[in-house]
């Protein structure tokens, strides 16, 4: 069911992404639209991993460069069945924690210097089954597409506005009005889409990741700690588009901002994490 929904959810930000495309270019457009969606999507199944890894500066760590990191890492890999993702570090005093790659075989776990500062080891140890839970669902790809697909559709927006539209003398080509209805759904659609993707993705890798350590209260905690420290400690280095990948959203604003986050409320992730250890 979690695969059938997200498929439709990536589907429906494909199809806005051609529609936009079709109403700004006519059928020209529509043909640079499909192009574009299918060189986003295939650029963020091969080299996702690494572009995020280098927009955060993040620096592959080895067992005796982070001991405890890299211990808790290799046990949880080994209670989950999956291979041992690489491990790295990022320099940023904000505590946070991503995972990314297109599989299990080839997935990356970061953790910035922050949490592993403030964190203790059951609490780091449950960020960790959090991110490791993203791995073995593919969370990691799944989220790295929507979040190209939101992107491309945000450029295409863009580019209508600043170049206009026209319509042409044949009934194919660009409908200024449709122009411009179809960059207020980019703007709007595409990251509630995304963001229905990536909430619905969370809870479940809390609960996942809560099972991997047999401590749901760790991870809760964590969580508390995490958000704390992250507005008292801004993110330096990244970009809003990547903020879904976090086990924290990095980049959270206040109000109506709060209606296009990506990620649930802390209290409710809680909530629900306490539930479960009860």
């Amino acid at each position: 069911m979690n695969k059938m929904k997200t498929f439709g959810l990536l589907a429906a930000l494909t199809a806005l992404l051609l529609f936009l495309g079709q109403a700004i270019g006519g059928q020209g457009g529509l043909i640079i639209a499909l192009v574009m969606a299918g060189g986003m999507n295939f650029a963020s199944y091969w080299w996702s991993d690494k572009i995020v890894l280098r927009m955060y500066n993040a620096q592959e760590a080895t067992e005796n460069e982070a001991p405890e990191l890299y211990s808790i890492v290799r046990e949880l890999a080994g209670r989950a069945k999956i291979p041992m993702p690489r491990v790295y570090i990022i320099p940023e005093d904000t505590p946070n924690a991503f995972a990314t790659g297109r599989n299990p075989e080839h997935a990356a776990v970061a953790a910035t210097v922050g949490l592993m500062r403030m964190l203790d080891r059951r609490e780091l140890a449950g960020v960790m089954a959090h991110e490791l839970a993203h791995v073995m669902n593919r969370d990691t790809l799944i989220m790295t597409v929507a979040a190209s697909l939101a992107g491309a559709l945000g450029y295409l927006a863009q580019f209508a506005m600043f170049f206009g539209m026209s319509r042409s003398d044949d009934d194919d080509g660009p409908n200024p009005l449709a122009g411009i209805i179809g960059m207020l759904i980019a703007m709007i659609a595409a990251p509630m889409i995304q963001m229905a993707i990536s909430r619905s993705r969370e809870f479940i890798a809390d609960e996942a990741g809560a099972r991997l350590t047999e401590d749901p209260l760790a991870l809760a905690g964590a969580l508390r700690k995490i958000e704390s420290w992250s507005k008292q400690i801004p993110i330096h280095s990244g970009s809003p588009a990547t903020a879904h990948m976090f086990i924290i959203n990095p980049f959270t604003g206040g109000g109506i901002a709060r209606l296009f986050s990506t990620h649930p409320s802390t209290d409710e992730r809680v909530t629900r994490l306490e539930a479960l250890a009860g």
